[in-house]
């Protein structure tokens, strides 16, 4: 490659292209620009003075803005002789035709957010060529069905659990297989589990704390309760309860009284979650005291429980014994942990009110007996047994302990499994290709006679997008691609 092109291709800031005589012939070919072009945006070609109509640009013309883009195409052709603009570099690019898309085979269909919480669109994927085909100005069974009609060469379509969606498969195009996605399966039992542990929770609270199971577990130090809650803390918390607890009784008075869920929420202006935890819960569901979270305390514990126990309760002190151990936090922490613990009343200051919440925060049942929320419980019941925790497991076993409990975390982990392990090439540990869909019909059997509603209705709305449901578990597309 001669030197003066060479240099002039390094000085554009084409850093991409090799300068090397074997690309010489590739990249003057790119560089063309056909006279139909030049004189249409005006550089170089003709100087008469009323420019001609656009032409079409040929594809040589614009293949220097496609391969730089706009600002490194204009300093490419302004070194050699053919001065542009960056803007009309993008304009020829935005002018050339678009290629001729081949119809698409397998595809995925999801909703996206026009105006979130508002207006929502559907997005449909090209699975095979991962690409997107089409925006659809709603989400709705008709727009859908009707771009489906007229693709007669889709054979796979990947939705979530959407029944419009589905409707609009069944009807815009009744041959293709309906696959639904794993990953919303699997956020549905999590669901599933939730809901119901929202009703149970309290009764799960209080179940016991088994005897731990050998001499070996070490459990790192860490604070047994939260710091005390201030005086007007305390109040507001107070009151808050009390508006949740009226809103609660007016839910259940209603639903005892026969007015559907959607009419409630609308006279109470709830979301329609909330309304039918309220109006499924055994009892109210109060905000739970929780324990502590992670501190940077937490290391030094064992040694303040030392010096506490050599009769040290100066909280200054000790806070300039643990800086010297490298503790970088305030004195303030160490002050307020040491408030828990004092064995005298301090000389100064006001007495401190007894808080309602102390007995709720550390329950007479023992160390660590805070039981986690329904969301996090929901979370440990799908979770394999294999990648839980010590304090983890620890809290399965607790609420295993409840009969019911039992059985839906059977069922939930067993769930999970079988959708986790689906898929295409799966085999056993014989080498034989696994049926997952003999696994789901053994699953919905015990599931149906499980006498626990929510897991039944769950194996219900299973059955009824069975098909779906089982491609699942043999195919290995999803709607990833149109998620987000």
């Amino acid at each position: 490659m001669a030197p003066g092109l060479a240099a002039v291709v390094r000085a554009a800031g084409a850093q991409a292209v090799p300068c090397t005589a074997a690309t010489a012939g590739a990249l003057l070919t790119c560089l063309r620009l056909d006279a139909g072009s030049v004189s249409n945006y005006g550089f170089g070609g003709s100087t008469a003075a009323t420019p001609a109509a656009p032409a079409a640009p040929s594809p040589n013309g614009c293949r220097t803005g496609a391969a730089l883009g706009g600002e490194a195409g204009s300093r490419l052709l302004r070194r050699l002789a053919m001065p542009v603009s960056a803007d009309t570099v993008l304009c020829l690019i935005r002018r050339m035709p678009l290629p001729e898309a081949e119809a698409p085979r397998v595809v995925a269909v999801d909703d996206w957010a026009i105006c979130k919480g508002r207006t929502y669109g559907t997005v449909v994927v090209d699975l095979e060529r991962r690409r997107v085909v089409d925006l659809l100005p709603d989400r709705t069974s008709p727009t859908v069905a009707a771009w489906l009609q007229q693709q007669p060469g889709i054979e796979i379509v990947a939705r979530d659990r959407s029944t419009e969606y589905a409707r609009a498969i069944a009807v815009g195009a009744p041959k293709a297989v309906q696959v639904a996605d794993r990953w919303h399966l699997l956020a549905n039992m999590r669901q599933v589990v939730e809901r119901w542990l929202h009703t149970i929770h309290a009764r799960l609270r209080r179940l016991p704390v088994p005897p731990a199971g050998g001499g070996d577990m070490v459990v790192p130090p860490r604070r047994d309760q939260a710091f005390r809650r201030t005086g007007p803390e305390r109040d507001a918390r107070a009151a808050g309860r009390a508006r949740w607890q009226a809103r609660y009784d007016e839910v259940r008075r209603r639903h005892l009284a026969g007015e559907p869920l959607m009419a409630i929420a609308r006279a109470t202006s709830l979301a329609r979650g909330t309304v039918r935890k309220f109006a499924h819960a055994e009892g109210f569901p109060a905000r739970l005291p929780h324990g502590p979270g992670p501190s940077i305390l937490d290391p030094y514990l064992p040694y303040l429980e030392q010096r506490l126990a050599e009769g040290c309760e100066n909280g200054l002190a000790l806070w300039r014994e643990l800086r010297g151990l490298g503790f970088p936090g305030a004195n303030k922490q160490v002050h307020r942990w040491l408030a828990e613990r004092r064995t005298a009343p301090t000389k100064v200051g006001r007495p401190r009110k007894q808080d309602p919440d102390d007995t709720q925060v550390a329950p007479a049942s023992g160390k660590g007996s805070v039981l986690p929320s329904p969301r996090q419980l929901a979370w440990l019941l799908v979770q394999p047994t294999a990648t839980l925790g010590v304090a983890e497991a620890a809290t399965v076993s607790r609420i295993k302990q409840d009969k019911d409990a039992k059985a839906v975390a059977g069922l939930a982990r067993r769930f999970t499994a079988l959708v986790r392990a689906s898929g295409v090439g799966c085999r056993d540990a014989g080498g034989v290709p696994a049926k997952p869909t003999a696994g789901l019909d053994a699953w919905l059997a015990e599931a149906r006679l499980s006498g626990i509603a929510v897991i039944e209705t769950f194996a219900a709305g299973l059955e009824a997008d069975g098909a779906a449901v089982r491609a699942a578990l043999v195919e290995p597309w999803s709607s990833e691609q149109g998620e987000g």
